[in-house]
């Protein structure tokens, strides 16, 4: 089988994921969730395709891993193939979202970089997968979509904000649009709201951390919605009765303590379930015609009361005779259930129809506690309710709509058996047609006499509608719904209750024919507990009220205080009563009328026989809610005005007074009754067009808003008065003369706001007249033209008092057209408009004439091409003339935008000559105000019109634009304006950058817009007599501003939306591109007046990453050079310009080597092709390909954080810039060196760098050649020169090299001396150069040490691979934490353990190895030092400052090993390096360029080691005699340690190896050195001499002891040298007098050039091999300063003290040395186990301690003499804490050569001693000698 295209699978998702574990290239690899569009299967296993998100990524794939869904595909079988699932656009967008947040949500969860937005982005993504689901489900009702998919786009959009991606385009209805279709002013009106949305719920989640938006979602419909209602569903009602009950559910208001609503009425069985057992699991309610006023009750419940039905008392009766024996039936108040749903109602929190919520119940707890009084103490009440598992479950949902849209769009909640419960009272709107008569009675209490009972009565009230016969009216009468009515309702009895109270409301639905003659019937019965009495009981009183008054309005609403008649007869029918007086007002008043004296006023009653007058009382609440019926008589009197047509005046009169809630309800007929009285009747116009006005006012009010639903609902079916409109144009026109008066303002303003509805009026009845009459049109065309003319001359006047009413009338003018087009000519309207604004006064209601025009925009009118020319012209000549005043700017860009969003539609036809006059009227003046409005919120609408003004625009547009222009300096002007306008927005947009489609649309637009213009450049601005220079430069630099912004930088982008932008856009950085190289090539001769100023903006376009573009403009630089070559002779001005743009440009991240090989390539081919450029042009091409590979180095090393390597490339680039002679560039450099320096505190290094910038500087008075904006003030080069210098000795104090800074004052003190005669400058800095000198002599100078550091292996940069350095260590910084500093800057490398050189294997390898040891600086005595004795603090700067060479010492055996002796076989190797600059410099490091090794024989070794040992003693001697006061400790130990054999060891050892006879025969050439090393030996008495006399002088008391003993071990010692070696004379304690230096001006030599590397550096292969495992060995540490407090870490155990002095064993060489050779202990010494300090450094607090010594057998006194104590070590001492005998080194001091400090040693090696004694007699003498000493190594650590 083959492979065959896929017919149906085209489209899958990957449910698992595919790795392939061959790795073959075909496999497509697969994660969950991806999707694929399949393009071919096989054999029904395998499929071929490529991933959706990445066509690129194409292989095969297993049928069974993806999941294949249904999908829409286009273009079939082709290579433009595309697929798109079946799915609602919703799930689309959400499924492409959750991939894209799913991949943003690794990577923040992998890089740790912000856990808030990562749980944030979770938890939303979690909440879409669940919507997402539901959707998919399809079990979503369309509403609940609705309203979820504007939660969805909006958690979307909000959470692509935080995530930095991009906003999309949606309109109101949350739907993505299509940009084409649409201008782009809608496009920015659509991303504002967007955006104002995403600012609200972003301030929304700053003040509710955690909650959504969904609560301000739910609100919104609160607000925009003028109708609610509440579903509600009773899921079940659990109480444990026993008997049937009645349960009532309604909305209650807790503040007034009121029921809002009808009552649901459930009957419930005593079974626990619904009576009718159809409604099981169907009980729905639907609360309907909430308004406004409703969602601004403070507190809102849903109230459910229980009446039971059966007995008087809750017993429980087990026999059936029991049950008989009590009456049924009887209604008793059992309790309540109570929740508050004021959130739910108002929005706060979301409900639907599947949350079921509990409401407790709660009984009452009395006899006679009614329900409404259980009510308001529940709600009362803060206790938790004790409801013992009782209570009604319920769900609730709001729907924001009314009735009828609810049965509309709910229909999957509300049906026909949903009950339906309306507001008691009239909605806020009332539509025709919606017809309520109805009553709501509530009867409140009453009061009853006891009569003839015992106790108070049962009373049980019967309420009934009765007829004028009295028989009752069936089937009227309604407990609530849910339930069919009835003809009676029997109220609930409180037991034995005098004033009972109930509180129970029952609805009156009496037929409207029935309703005159009905009125209301109370009875009122004893109900008996025993159903024996209670059979017997017969009603006892009655009451009555006429639901109709005699005047024919209804019953007034409020309270009615009843008179209850006492019944006398059983039976009620043929009992006439009605004459009766019904309530205690009419009885009271029928007794103050009667003319009877008697005082009873049941006397004065008309009698009816079985009925009297009783003392009980009854009160009822009545509240009509009619639409049929009004309780208003002057309404009344309207409404039926034919039957008293001689009160017609009086009652349109008296209309004006009626309340307004009286006329909304009744709004039809009265309408229909002023229109039947214009038609009838000719008197009354006027009062009719003014009852007109009045009304049409009324509902214009906010209170009545509403109703202009109903007045439309009116018009447009129940208006029939068809020649009105004759009559109210002639009254519309008399209403608007006489306008000057201003009495008749009012009037006026009132006709005028009514203007919208009297003309619907009018064309309404005009319609209905053509319907019966079609005559000619031109009788009614001209009465409209006379209105508008009545109108017109309104707007003339400049009467202060007209002013509101001209308001007025370009607010509603406009409101009217939509009405007149039907019925009158559009052109001619068009024109009565026109000349309307036009008569508006140009200083007078600006703001409302731009208003009123956008109306007219917005009208259908504008959309009628003739009509809109019409208009058009007259609004873009006001809008000009306000830009330019800068007035209304916010309503000007309204206008215009609304202007060109209309002519971007489809439905108005051809808008070419519209978009022209908008063009020549506004084009230059709408650029000119976005200029001028740069930084104000008005910009971005303002831009949104140009770029929706220039997208319509076409090329005829274009060419007739640029004809207009009068001349070339006006082309030009308006050409450099729009430049400069297209530049700025581009540099710096308006938009927000998350706005990608109305940035691309900016784009497009631009890019098109300069093509014309370009065009235009080429055609008027290009010949010799017209060029421009500034022109055509602007063109260029708006080119590359273009194409170089950051919005078109594709690679930034995803690929979707890389793919995406350019299928829509194309490639707009290729054709900007092409477009300034077509420019480029077009200029011709012109060419040379760019250069060198566009190879910058030419560089920064060809570095743009893009292929094509690089190749398509790479060569506009071989054209320039060739240019600049054959106008000029050379391409220097290029060369220069490229070299400094090519900089700039690197460093701010652009170009990469792809970019380096192209512009090497093509440069290289096309300077070949040329005569003149062969050579110059390829050298130059080579410059610039190695200047890109510094610059890439420098740029990709400059963003880490390891700033020594940062340091280096800097260096690279600034000794690179002087080598080609760019001075500019190198001072540039030097300057980014030194603040790099400056943040690690190297000031040093800082100074340095300075002081190569002022290498370049002469004292002269010459200007500087280029600028730093640091050092601007400077204007010649001597005052630069200076601020360097004093900025250098600032650096140099701050480094401690104050010598450095003295050179520099010796050679600014010359200047001020000699040449500028500054003596105030001059006094001041020698004051400076004092100071510098004092602190050489009293401050602290640690002194650094230096390592070797060397990089092997291909992991490390070009500027490190295999070089070797030494590196100068900050203060105090030890081995141990130099190379962990060195490790973490590479993390990656692993650390050498020998000091061997490493081989070709580790050198060419791809790892990373690093080799690092302590070295010692060699110090480079001055000339003028020599001979002299010199301060050691002036002394110890040279030993390791300006050093160039550095020595490593290294330890090995040679021959035979002496057991005796081991110096006679112990060979010192020493390796030399040499740096190629001097340290310190402008690094802390610096290459090695150089190194030697040779061999030091052991002979040498101690002439070496005698040499260093008797110069330090000398220094110390010196030292303490130019300073008496230093602290005395350091000279005790020292002499301590060499005079004492106990301490020190002796001579003896040198004896034994060199000065025997067998040496001298077998080393005859020795001799010289033999007689060197004993006048060494010699050499050191005079100098202990002297030190033993002055620490005499300068010992303390307590220091006498240790002193004497001191001498006494120096006299035997001195005789001892004296008889072996010879006596030398006295020290000298001052030599010859020193000579005065004559200070000579500093010039910086070549000793510290300004560079670190060599292109040729030592490798370090000529170093001779080490043995491996062992550690490097190092060169004796020097000592810690004295105040240096000694830590634990300071202190080394045994075994590293030991290898401290000479590393492992393993470091000698194998051959030269045996394998069990072991080492042989030659001598002792004491060490300090904390790290020694410098002797300049040493110090003594305090008296000393004697301490004992360690071997007091071997004290060099007398048997049994008393060994005088050591001194007790005081806090500053140095001596303490000795080691053990065990602790004594088995390894020998190296030694090292003659022009090596000591000082720079860890551990300096000692005087000779004498030697230890090997013997146990304490009398015999000690031998003097001078032993050899053996080389050790010491650590940093020791």
């Amino acid at each position: 089988m083959s492979w065959i295209p896929s017919a149906k699978a085209k489209y899958g998702i990957a449910v698992y994921n595919y790795h392939n574990v061959k790795n073959e290239k075909q496999h497509l690899k697969l994660s969950v969730g991806d999707a694929v569009h399949i393009l071919e299967e096989y054999a029904g296993q395998w499929y071929r395709g490529c991933l959706i998100q990445n066509r690129s990524a194409m292989g095969i794939f297993p049928c069974s891993y993806v999941r294949v869904k249904e999908a829409y595909v286009e273009h079939r079988g082709s290579k433009n193939e595309s697929v798109s699932p079946k799915e609602l656009p919703i799930v689309q967008e959400m499924t492409q979202l959750l991939r894209e947040w799913g991949d943003i949500c690794k990577d923040l969860f992998k890089r740790n970089v912000n856990p808030k937005l990562f749980i944030q982005t979770r938890a939303m993504m979690m909440d879409l997968i669940n919507i997402r689901r539901s959707i998919v489900s399809g079990t979503m009702p369309a509403d609940v979509l609705a309203t979820m998919k504007k939660q969805v786009t909006d958690t979307i959009d909000f959470g692509n904000r935080n995530l930095g991606l991009d906003l999309v385009v949606r309109n109101e209805s949350r739907d993505p649009v299509d940009v084409d279709s649409m201008s782009s002013v809608e496009i920015y009106n659509m991303y504002t709201d967007s955006s104002l949305r995403i600012q609200r719920r972003i301030a929304e989640e700053d003040f509710h951390e955690g909650k959504t938006s969904e609560a301000n979602d739910a609100q919104d419909p609160v607000s925009s919605s003028h109708v609610h209602s509440l579903f509600v569903t009773v899921k079940n009602f659990v109480c444990r009765i026993g008997e049937e009950a009645d349960v009532f559910m309604s909305l209650y208001d807790g503040k007034s303590h009121s029921h809002i609503s009808e009552n649901y009425l459930v009957r419930w069985g005593s079974q626990g379930l619904p009576r009718n057992l159809e409604m099981l699991n169907n009980l729905k309610c639907l609360f309907t015609d909430l308004g406004s006023k409703d969602m601004q009750r403070e507190k809102i419940y849903l109230v459910c009361q229980i009446v039971r039905i059966g007995r008087m008392e809750l017993k429980d009766l087990k026999s059936e005779s029991d049950r008989k024996r009590y009456t049924s039936n009887l209604r008793r108040a059992f309790g309540v259930a109570v929740m508050d749903i004021t959130n739910i109602v108002k929005g706060a929190e979301e409900r639907d129809e599947d949350k079921q919520t509990f409401i407790p119940f709660v009984q009452v707890t009395g006899e006679n506690e009614n329900l409404h009084q259980l009510i308001m103490r529940t709600i009362s009440s803060r206790s938790e309710i004790n409801h013992k598992g009782q209570g009604l479950w319920v769900s609730m949902k709001m729907l924001h709509v009314d009735l009828k849209t609810a049965l509309k769009d709910y229909q999957h909640l509300i049906d026909k058996s949903t009950a339906v419960a309306r507001k008691m009272g009239f909605p806020e709107v009332i539509m025709p047609g919606d017809v309520r008569n109805d009553l709501y009675v509530t009867l409140i209490q009453g009061e009853f006499e006891k009569g003839a009972k015992t106790a108070h009565k049962n009373v049980e009230v019967t309420v009934s509608v009765c007829g004028m016969s009295g028989h009752v009216i069936p089937i009227v009468v309604s407990m609530g719904v849910g339930e069919d009515p009835m003809s009676e309702h029997r109220s609930c009895i409180y037991y034995q209750s005098k004033q009972p109270r109930w509180a129970e409301i029952v609805k009156i639905q009496v037929p409207i024919e029935d309703l005159r003659s009905a009125h209301l019937r109370f009875t009122f019965r004893h109900r008996s507990t025993l159903q024996n009495k209670d059979y017997n009981e017969k009603d006892y009183g009655v009451s009555f009220i006429k639901l109709m008054r005699t005047e024919g309005t209804t019953l007034k609403d409020g309270i009615h205080n009843l008179v209850v008649y006492k019944l006398e007869t059983r039976r009620l029918e043929g009992v006439k009563y009605l004459d009766l007086p019904s309530t205690r007002e009419e009885l009271d008043l029928h007794m103050k009328n009667s003319k009877s004296n008697t005082t009873h006023s049941k006397h004065a009653l008309p009698r009816v026989e079985g009925l009297t007058l009783s003392k009980d009382n009854f009160q009822i609440t009545t509240m009509v809610c009619s639409t049929k019926l009004t309780q208003n008589v002057d309404l009344l009197g309207l409404l039926k005005w034919r039957c008293n047509e001689k009160e017609l005046k009086y009652n349109l009169e008296a209309l004006m007074k009626v309340l307004g809630e009286e006329i909304v309800k009744f709004l039809q007929d009265t309408l229909d009754a002023l229109f039947n009285i214009l038609m009838e009747e000719k008197d009354y116009d006027t009062l009719v067009f003014n009852a007109l006005i009045h009304i049409i006012s009324l509902i214009a009010e906010k209170k009545f808003f509403h109703f202009f639903a109903v007045l439309d609902t009116y018009i447009c079916e129940h208006f029939s008065a068809a020649i009105s409109y004759q009559k109210l144009i002639k009254e519309l026109v008399k209403s608007f003369k006489g306008v000057e008066d201003p009495k008749n303002k009012e009037q006026l303003q009132k006709t005028i706001k009514a203007l919208e509805y009297i003309f619907k009026f009018i064309v309404r009845s005009r319609k209905l007249f053509e319907q019966i009459d079609d005559q000619s049109n031109d009788s009614f065309e001209n009465e409209m033209k006379s209105v508008f003319k009545t109108i017109n001359k309104l707007m003339v006047h400049k009467h202060n008092h007209l002013l509101i009413p001209q308001g007025l009338a370009l607010k509603h003018l406009p409101s009217v057209i939509e009405d007149i087009t039907t019925v009158y000519e559009p052109r001619g309207l068009s024109s009565l408009l026109q000349e309307f604004i036009k008569n508006v006064p140009t200083d007078r209601l600006t703001k409302q004439k731009i208003q009123c025009m956008l109306d007219i925009v917005h009208s259908s009118l504008f959309k009628v091409q003739d009509c809109r020319l019409i208009l058009l012209k007259m609004m873009t000549r006001d809008l000009k003339s306000l830009m330019q005043k800068r007035e209304e700017l916010d309503s000007c860009v309204k206008l215009l935008a609304d202007i060109l969003a209309l002519l971007r539609s489809k439905d108005v036809g051809s808008t070419q000559n519209d978009v022209k006059e908008v063009m020549n009227t506004l084009l230059r003046t709408l650029i000119q105000t976005i200029i001028r409005l740069r930084d104000t919120p008005h910009v971005a609408n303002f831009v949104a019109c140009l770029i929706s003004l220039l997208r319509q625009m076409e090329e005829s547009h274009y060419q007739s634009y640029i004809a207009s222009f009068p001349s070339s300096i006006d082309l030009l002007d308006f050409l450099m304006e729009i430049f400069h306008l297209f530049r700025d927005l581009i540099k710096s947009n308006v938009y927000r950058s998350d706005w990608v489609t109305m940035i691309c649309l900016q784009n497009s637009v631009f890019m098109r817009s300069i093509k014309f213009f370009g065009k235009t450049l080429n055609s008027k601005f290009l010949d010799e007599s017209h060029f421009q220079y500034r022109i055509w430069e602007s063109f260029f630099q708006l080119g590359v501003e273009f194409l170089t912004q950051e919005s078109l930088q594709m690679e930034n982008f995803t690929q979707n939306k890389r793919q995406s932008i350019i299928k829509k856009y194309g490639n707009l950085r290729c054709e900007m591109g092409f477009e300034i190289r077509a420019a480029w090539f077009n200029l011709g001769q012109h060419k040379n007046k760019f250069i060198p100023d566009m190879v910058g903006p030419i560089l920064k376009m060809t570095l743009v990453p893009e292929v094509e573009l690089r190749k398509a403009t790479i060569p506009i630089f071989f054209d320039i050079m060739q240019c600049e070559l054959h106008s000029r002779g050379s391409f220097k001005k290029f060369e220069s310009e490229m070299i400094t743009k090519l900089d700039e440009f690197v460093e701010k991240g652009q170009g990469d080597e792809e970019y380096m090989e192209l512009f090497y390539k093509i440069m290289t081919d096309w300077c070949l092709k040329h005569q003149y450029l062969k050579q110059s042009g390829t050298e130059f091409v080579k410059l610039v390909r190695l200047l890109l590979m510094r610059l890439l180095d420098y740029r990709s090393i400059i963003r880490e954080e390891n700033r020594d390597n940062r340091m280096s490339c800097t260096v690279n680039l600034l000794n690179f810039y002087k080598e080609i002679n760019r001075s500019e560039m190198y001072v540039q450099y030097l300057y980014k060196l030194h603040n790099l320096h400056t943040e690690c505190d190297n000031y040093t290094e800082a100074a340095y760098c300075i002081l190569l910038h002022a290498k370049q500087l002469e004292f002269s008075d010459n200007p500087i050649s280029y600028e730093r904006s640091k050092l601007a003030e400077a204007k010649t080069q001597r005052e630069l020169k200076e601020m360097l210098y004093y900025d250098a000795i600032k650096l140099f104090s701050q480094g401690k090299i104050w010598e450095e800074g003295i050179k520099l004052c010796k050679e600014l003190e010359h200047q001020y001396e000699h040449e500028t005669f500054q003596y105030a400058e001059l006094a001041k800095l020698l004051s400076m150069q004092a100071g510098l000198y004092e602190n050489i002599m009293t401050k602290l100078r640690p002194e650094p040490e230096y390592f070797f550091v060397g990089y092997y292996g291909k992991g490390f940069p070009a500027f490190l691979r295999n070089r070797t350095f030494i590196y100068r260590g900050k203060e105090y910084e030890r081995l141990s934490e130099f190379a962990s500093r060195v490790m973490m800057s590479c993390p990656n490398a692993q650390k050498m353990t020998t000091t061997s050189p490493p081989g070709e294997q580790v050198k060419e390898s791809d790892g990373m190895s690093v080799q690092i040891f302590t070295v010692s600086p060699i110090m480079e005595e001055p000339r003028h030092f020599r001979d002299k004795a010199i301060n050691a603090n002036v002394l110890n700067y040279y030993r390791s400052n300006e050093v160039q060479k550095f020595v490593y010492n290294k330890p090995f055996r040679k021959g035979p090993k002496d057991k005796d002796n081991e110096f006679a076989s112990m060979w010192i190797e020493r390796i030399t390096y040499v740096t190629s600059y001097k340290l310190p410099g402008i690094l802390r490091w610096f290459e090695i360029k150089s190194m030697e090794r040779h061999e030091i024989d052991p002979l040498q070794n101690a002439i070496e080691s005698m040499e260093n040992a008797n110069n330090d003693l000398k220094q110390l001697v010196l030292t303490y005699i130019n300073e008496p006061g230093r602290p005395i400790n350091p000279l005790s130990m020292k002499l301590n340690g060499t005079v004492d054999a106990k301490v020190m060891g002796g001579f003896s050892n040198y004896e034994k190896a060199f000065f025997t006879e067998e040496y001298r025969k077998r080393n005859p050439n020795d001799a010289p050195k033999i007689a060197r090393l004993k006048d060494l030996i010699a050499s050191q008495i005079p100098i202990l001499a002297e030190g033993v006399r002055l620490h005499g002088e300068l010992a303390p008391e307590a220091l006498q002891p240790f002193h004497e003993n001191l001498e006494t071990c120096f006299v035997d010692l001195s005789k001892k040298v004296e008889s072996d070696y010879g006596k030398k004379p006295p020290f000298q304690t001052s030599s010859r007098p020193v000579q005065k230096v004559t200070p000579q001006p500093r010039t910086l030599s070549s000793a510290r050039p300004g560079s670190i590397m060599s292109i040729n550096s030592c490798t370090g292969s000529e170093m001779s091999e080490d043995h491996s495992g062992a550690p490097p060995p190092e060169i004796p540490a020097k000592r810690k300063p004295a105040y240096t407090t000694p830590t634990k870490d300071n202190r080394k155990s045994k075994t590293d003290w030991r290898s401290g002095f000479g590393g492992s064993s393993t470091s000698l060489d194998h051959e030269a040395r045996p394998v069990n050779a072991q080492p042989v202990e030659l001598r002792e010494e004491i060490t300090a186990q904390r790290p020694r300090r410098p002797k300049s450094q040493v110090g003594m607090s305090g008296p000393l301690t004697p301490r004992t010594p360690h071997h007091a057998s071997e004290s060099c006194l007398a048997k049994g003499s008393h060994v005088p104590p050591l001194p007790v070590k005081s806090q500053m001492a140095d001596y303490g804490n000795l080691p053990e005998d065990g602790e004594v080194m088995s390894k020998h001091v190296a030694s090292t050569p003659n022009n090596i400090s000591p000082s720079r040693l860890r551990n300096k090696p000692p005087p000779p001693l004498p030697l230890k004694r090997q013997d146990s007699n304490p009398g015999t003498p000690a031998k003097l000698s001078t032993p050899p000493r053996k080389p050790t190594r010491h650590s940093s650590n020791s």
